[in-house]
């Protein structure tokens, strides 16, 4: 009998087969105690795991390229983290084995991030999935991950690391289905960059059967068990007209009545930019630098190879824009020669432009690198600070700017309240604002972006959220400036139409979005445009906005 649960539609398209659910996880190794002489060789066991572990996911980023490689940079550096490692000795020293004293240091660390009021509770599937390979490693029992399957499927997991995420086939995962995560999330954000439709934050999923046949529809975060045939066919339908609809949608991005919205792409560097180029991007709207410094966390990259890596991205846009974030480190990516040791809540603390300029010396090379590795080329360069509090921040990047002889735009994220409150006021020192809706959602909710918990709170639609993007947009409307949204907000096909309406006048994503997103901006005039935007701010919930929006839009 056909069931409809309902979930957060995170990655666009549909997907129907088989269920399979993903690998179990490492049982928990038993509790036994070794003889003091062994110690000293349980100790080295686990350094030699804990380095392969991390090689493994280091060779997993350089596969997958872009956004995933950071995120498994990142990853890797968690499992060499040195007071954990610390920890994993201390307790070999006592008489644990190597796979015990690993579990036992990492459930420590564990109950620390799950604390409550920690920022980084939502990184405890990427610990989890850490340690499961260590231990996998150290019993000689297979990794956890994707199950092996000849035949394609939908896959169903209480989570996925980032890890198992990256390297995904599409042609044999047709789409996947989590317990957990949220819509900013790192699965959330990998599924999107393959392309592969995905539902999260849907409890019971697990509960479903091996075998069972569903389908998923990653727009409305739908998942339909055991469709009807009825119910198949309407659902093919529906996705072969959306094929069509995207093949016939070139050129630039813009409203039916002519009204200009540029769509760009979000990359984490040279990698990404064929999949951008190949989706007509019109430029960068987000390049992340952070990729480039997260390869050694001990020490920042030297010019010379980070002029090598913008350069390749800037060549890629001929007449094109090309927006750069500078280095936004901190919080869930930290760097040992820029991220202070110990913080109660790295999220409120020194991150972003505050790490920078604490270290001048970092954010001068950087931006050296940008001014030459632009020489010579026909590309409209901007570069932007992320997490700007006020104008004093704004001031302090631009004089960096300056300094460093760079010919470029300067500009600021607005991801704090304050920034989108005051825009007029940062406005008057820099020449353009950048709204990331993933961070401003979670600053101005108290919600932390990888938590599924707290997931109807990261929801773009939210009408709070859409009243700070209203006032970052007047505000750069009033002074002759744009405002673009740079955020996972962009790549929502009717939010981007809302977002227009509210006076974004660009729209920054992944490149999978990018076709979706053109073709609807195409079907509807700027006036509709506005409209839906003033009926979802009308609203008091998520839900209730994108009802109201799609209301307007249809004609209702």
């Amino acid at each position: 009998m056909e069931t409809t649960l309902r979930g957060v539609g995170v990655s666009h398209g549909v997907a129907i087969g088989e269920v399979r659910h993903m690998g179990t996880a490492v049982l928990e190794p038993p509790a036994k105690q070794i003889p003091a002489e062994e110690a000293e060789r349980e100790q080295g066991r686990a350094r030699q795991a804990v380095e392969a572990v991390a090689a493994d996911l280091m060779a997993r980023g350089n596969l997958a390229g872009g956004e995933a490689q950071a995120v498994l940079e990142a990853q890797a550096l968690m499992a060499q983290d040195p007071e954990l490692m610390a920890d994993v000795d201390r307790r070999i020293a006592v008489g644990s084995t190597a796979e015990r004293g690993v579990y036992d240091a990492f459930a420590a660390y564990r109950a620390l991030l799950a604390g409550a009021g920690e920022y980084l509770a939502g990184r405890v599937a990427d610990l989890d999935d850490v340690r499961n390979r260590i231990v996998a490693r150290l019993l000689g029992v297979p990794m956890p991950g994707v199950p092996d399957s000849d035949e394609p499927y939908v896959l169903i997991a209480r989570d996925l690391a980032p890890a198992d995420t990256a390297l995904l086939d599409p042609a044999l995962v047709l789409g996947f289905v989590t317990e957990e995560g949220g819509p900013t999330s790192h699965s959330a954000i990998l599924a999107r960059a393959l392309g592969v439709p995905a539902v999260v934050a849907l409890p019971g999923a697990g509960e479903l059967a091996e075998g069972t046949v569903v389908a998923v529809d990653g727009s409305t975060g739908d998942v339909f068990v055991e469709p009807s045939a009825e119910k198949k066919a309407e659902l093919e339908a529906a996705a072969a007209a959306r094929k069509a609809a995207l093949a016939a949608s070139t050129g630039p991005g813009a409203t039916s009545d002519g009204h200009k919205v540029p769509l760009l792409a979000n990359i984490g560097g040279p990698a990404d930019v064929p999949a951008a180029v190949e989706a007509g991007a019109e430029g960068v709207g987000l390049f992340r630098t952070e990729f480039l410094f997260l390869d050694d966390s001990k020490q920042a990259p030297s010019e010379e190879s980070q002029v090598e890596a913008y350069r390749k991205v800037l060549e890629a846009f001929p007449e094109g824009r090309v927006v750069v974030r500078v280095l936004d480190a901190g919080a869930d990516k930290p760097l040992d020669f820029l991220t202070p040791a110990e913080e109660p809540n790295p999220a409120l603390g020194v991150r972003g432009l505050r790490s920078l300029l604490e270290h001048p010396e970092v954010l001068r090379t950087q931006l050296t690198a940008l001014a030459k590795a632009v020489e010579g080329l026909p590309v409209y360069l901007e570069v932007m600070a992320p997490m700007v509090a006020d104008r004093t921040d704004a001031k302090a990047f631009a004089d960096a700017c300056r300094a460093a002889g760079l010919q470029a735009k300067f500009g600021a994220m607005v991801e704090i309240p304050s920034a989108a409150l005051r825009a007029r006021s940062i406005l008057q020192e820099v020449e353009f604002l950048s709204l990331g809706t993933n961070d401003l959602a979670q600053y101005t909710f108290a919600a932390d972006r990888q938590v599924g918990a707290v997931s109807r709170l990261q929801d773009p639609w939210q009408p709070a959220l859409l009243d700070l993007v209203a006032a970052s947009a007047d505000a750069a409307r009033a002074e002759g400036k744009s405002c673009g949204v740079c955020g996972e907000a962009a790549a929502d096909p009717l939010l981007a139409c809302v977002l227009t309406g509210l006076g974004v006048t660009s729209l920054s994503m992944g490149a999978k979005a990018i076709p979706y997103v053109r073709a609807t901006l195409a079907k509807y005039t700027l006036a509709q445009c506005e409209r839906a935007a003033a009926a979802a701010r009308a609203v008091d919930t998520a839900e209730e906005a994108r009802v109201a929006a799609q209301a307007v839009l249809s004609g209702e």
